[in-house]
């Protein structure tokens, strides 16, 4: 395989590319190649001359030029027999390093890797008993763009069953006061503002990724919401009023609460979008949010607004909802066909009487359930201590949930699944989760190697780590001299290097050690570097972090100027930043809107309540998330950030109309409440819902993930919206005492006068008044 994959060539123009011109070289000009590779070949050699006394040693072997090296990394699933020696191996990890020096190189090693790919795959259909997994710098990226592809149909998928699902949310049997259309034309209006947005960031230069999968998802709870509330208040207004005046009622009722929240979620992602974010997938994620709610917010005001009132004229000149047809009063109806009445059904005003001519839209399905049904039976006394039963229940399981919160670093978490970079990952943490990376320690100043107590620092420093260095070496090369370690500082340099490093077995330990000349030829020693390894836990990956990051945090605080580095800091530093600067943005953004909302609200108890219910929720979604098995990484972050706004678009407005009502009970408001607002969440809801279950398909962790956090924070908005808030503001603050009604001039009597009138004669018959 190492041959197979040593022959590879890149075609260009004039010249083919191999291994041995693209790789990093020696000082020897030779291809840096693994240790395990040299040991192998020595193997083999031993192996062909019949030698039987040659041995490897785990984790460290020696070479036959006397050179240590270390393969705890390079190989997996050991079985040693005594003093270390290996028996057998189940896995060997061969990593090949690649120039990055020019634009012509980098275009060389990109192809050289896909190449790579193809040829170890081959070699495994012809060695179909070796298990290989290939994987290259780019793996990771494209198997992280590949979730956009195998998420297509799902999405499509997705899409349709939302548009059905709306579109019967806003129908009722009334074919004149039936809405369908403005159920499609709600979700056409997010769909726009989220390919304005789509255009806008492609147009300034913005790079796609995944990520952005869960955009559609923030628009739908958010815009569809906002349409669902306008269409509810339009069932709220007075049907003899004009279309103008029921459009302004509409937006009177509807628009304050929904800028609210536009402007609530403009701060949160806002801020995510800004330079605080230091993760470009996340700063992208939030700017395009960002966009595609501004232009939401501008649509429902002006296309959806529009379509209500087109509609509006419709209802009023009783025409068909779908096809716009007049609609035939109901003594002509009676001639046609019963599929024909069927369709054209159909409340004329002139048919309704005075006391059944504010319920006309109570044949809407989920109208005529909440006000007869559910409002009675959430506020029974007898249901009420089931409902705080059940509340406890869900605090303890999610307070389970919550104290198992682990982090994810796991980069599979983040990429479809079948895919290389879930096979690589899987076999690595199955055979090489013993012995951590090799960790680089850099001593970057000019220090006295030959003082003893400087010695004993620098071991203090390593300790708990295998040492792969110069001055172990050197330190043991003394012992065996039977030589002092607190040697002169011209004896220590001299004897580095005319003895130490020209003897060959430390002859490779050259590179580690830059040395410096002064003007009176002293030499010093100016930098010098060793390579730590961490014995570690296959279940317990952890404590390696644990400890990197300790020994980060002593390189700022030690005597010994030094830095540590590991390619695994790259992604710990990104799972550091991706975790904390949410947090931190999404902490900012709360006490902002705290800020500005206790000037926008008429009564502060609804921030109190708002914060209670925030807290709550996001409380059981991180304890649920945990227990199913979901980890704190950048895409649950996310979606927790958008939690809080989803349960502030859901929670304020039933929270405000209880908390405003005045001079009747709790009970009665808490009722009121549910009426006013619980369809257009209900419907909200219901579309949600229907839209992730195709996303749970998806052959990605990515979307798994997205999935699991954003239908815990639907269905526990939900249960707090229609279950817990209703049984707990009926026997909590504020208080609702009955006042006696007092004539002042908010209550006049609306006195309606009509004169009838004789059609013959210019003479009044009747005057009829009505208080």
């Amino acid at each position: 395989l190492h041959s197979a994959v040593t022959r590879i060539q890149v075609q260009r123009p004039g010249f083919n590319y191999t291994f041995a011109h693209i790789c990093i070289l020696n000082n020897d000009k030779t291809c840096i190649v693994d240790d395990i590779v040299h040991v192998l070949e020595e193997l083999k050699a031993a192996r062909s001359s019949n030698r039987t006394n040659f041995a490897i040693t785990y984790p460290i072997t020696h070479l036959k030029d006397g050179r240590e090296v270390y393969n705890g990394h390079q190989l997996g699933g050991v079985t040693v027999h005594s003093k270390d020696r290996v028996k057998s191996a189940e896995a060997i990890q061969l990593t090949y390093y690649l120039q990055a020096i020019n634009s012509l190189n980098d275009m060389v090693a990109e192809k050289w890797e896909s190449i790579f790919c193809d040829t170890v795959e081959l070699f495994q259909k012809s060695n179909r008993k070796v298990k290989m997994y290939p994987f290259t710098s780019s793996s990771l990226k494209e198997d992280f763009q590949k979730t956009s592809r195998v998420s297509e149909r799902y999405l499509i998928t997705s899409l349709i069953l939302v548009v059905t699902l709306a579109i019967l949310c806003c129908s009722m049997q009334d074919c004149v006061r039936s809405k369908p259309w403005l159920g499609l034309l709600g979700l056409l209006t997010v769909t726009l503002a989220t390919l304005t947005a789509a255009g806008i960031i492609n147009l300034t230069g913005g790079k796609y990724n995944s990520t952005f999968l869960g955009i559609p998802f923030v628009m739908l709870g958010h815009g569809l919401y906002g349409t669902f509330e306008m269409l509810s208040s339009w069932r709220k207004t007075r049907e003899d009023q004009h279309v103008k005046e029921r459009t302004a009622a509409v937006f009177a009722d509807s628009m304050l609460s929904f800028s609210l929240t536009t402007a609530m979620y403009l701060v949160t992602f806002g801020i995510g979008a800004s330079p605080f974010t230091n993760i470009e997938a996340a700063r992208i994620f939030c700017c395009n949010s960002c966009i595609a709610i501004f232009f939401n917010y501008l649509y429902v005001l002006s296309f959806y607004g529009s379509s209500l009132v087109f509609t509006g004229y419709i209802e009023n000149n009783y025409q068909h909802s779908i096809f716009c047809r007049k609609v035939p009063k109901p003594e002509v109806l009676q001639e046609k066909p019963a599929w024909y009445r069927f369709l054209l059904t159909a409340k004329f005003s002139e048919d309704t009487a005075d006391s059944e001519e504010t319920n006309t839209y109570e044949s809407h399905l989920l109208v005529w359930f909440l006000k007869r049904y559910y409002c009675d039976w959430i506020t029974n006394t007898y249901v009420k201590p089931f409902v705080v039963l059940f509340y406890l229940v869900y605090i303890s399981f999610a307070l389970m949930g919550y104290l198992q919160v682990s982090e994810g670093s796991d980069l599979s978490n983040i990429v479809a699944t079948a895919t290389r970079t879930i096979e690589y990952t899987t076999a690595q943490q199955k055979y090489f989760s013993n012995y951590s990376p090799v960790i680089g320690f850099y001593i970057y100043e000019s220090i006295e190697y030959w003082n003893t107590s400087v010695q004993e620092d620098v071991l203090e420093y390593t300790k708990g780590f295998v040492r792969i260095s110069w001055f172990e070496s050197y330190l043991n090369y003394l012992r065996k001299l039977n030589i002092s370690t607190g040697l002169p500082k011209k004896n220590f340099t001299d004897m580095l290097r005319n003895s130490f490093l020209k003897a060959p077995q430390f002859a490779h330990f050259s590179e580690d050690i830059i040395f410096s000349k002064k003007y009176n030829n002293e030499v010093d020693v100016v930098a010098s570097r060793m390579f730590l390894v961490a014995k570690t836990m296959e279940t317990k990956r952890e404590e390696l972090y644990d400890l990197l990051e300790t020994l980060r945090k002593l390189s700022l605080t030690s005597k010994v100027k030094f830095i540590v580095f590991n390619p695994s800091f790259v992604y710990m530093d990104r799972y550091a930043s991706s975790v904390g600067a949410p947090l931190q943005n999404s902490c900012i953004s709360a006490l902002f809107l705290l800020f500005f909302s206790a000037f926008l609200v008429a009564d502060s108890l609804i921030n109190v309540w708002l914060t209670l219910t925030v807290a709550s929720v996001e409380f059981g979604v991180i304890g649920f998330m945990t227990l199913w098995k979901v980890e704190l990484d950048c895409i649950s972050v996310l979606c927790l950030i958008y939690g809080i706004n989803y349960t502030i678009d859901n929670c304020a407005p039933l929270l405000s109309t209880f908390v405003l009502g005045k001079e009747f009970t709790r009970t009665k408001w808490v009722k009121n409440a549910l009426e006013v607002h619980g369809v257009a969440i209900l419907q909200s809801y219901l579309c949600y819902i229907v839209g992730l279950i195709p996303l749970a398909a998806v052959p990605s962790n990515l979307t798994r993930t997205l999935f699991r956090c954003l239908f815990l924070i639907a269905l526990v908005t939900f249960f707090h919206c229609f279950a817990i808030l209703p049984v707990i503001l009926t026997f909590l603050p504020p208080s609702k005492k009955k006042r006696k009604e007092k004539k002042n001039p908010e209550n006049r009597e609306e006195i309606e006068c009509v004169e009838m009138v004789d059609m013959d004669s210019t003479r009044v018959v009747d005057q009829i008044t009505t208080v």
